[in-house]
């Protein structure tokens, strides 16, 4: 008997730094993915900051981790959403973010951008269409 894949959407609130849930939210991700889930991330409130490139932790003295997000494109993670209103509200623009990206082998390879930035309405809408939602 197989089973039915379900839609799993994790909403990063929280800075990336200063508590565990970040960290927490991406190893749940990759082991979501690793068992064939449909998996897939949104950023909001300061969420946003965990994937603002660049990012040095030598004055909070915790490992940085932001370059793990790079292999989420290796495990089918390919559907990052960015709400835009968070990212304005903090003063930041797509160009701050990390480049992110997966291979489509449907079109021989060819590497695609997997963020995409939606307002908090399109937001509202991609969060009804998940069977699970789990917040961080």
């Amino acid at each position: 008997m197989s089973e039915q894949i379900k839609n799993f959407l994790y909403l990063n609130r929280r800075a990336p730094y200063g508590t565990i849930y970040a960290w927490e939210s991406l190893e749940v991700v990759l082991i979501g993915a690793a068992f064939d889930q449909k998996v897939s991330l949104a950023f909001l409130d300061d969420g946003v900051f965990q994937i603002v490139k660049g990012q040095d932790t030598s004055g909070v003295e915790m490992k940085n981790f932001s370059p793990t997000y790079s292999a989420l494109g290796d495990y089918d993670v390919n559907q990052l959403y960015v709400e835009q209103e968070s990212l304005e509200e903090r003063g930041l623009t797509i160009d701050d973010l990390m480049h992110l990206t997966w291979e489509d082998e449907d079109e021989d390879w060819a590497e695609k951008d997997s963020i995409r930035v939606v307002s908090r309405a399109e937001l509202a809408s991609i969060i009804e269409q998940q069977d699970i939602v789990f917040s961080f």
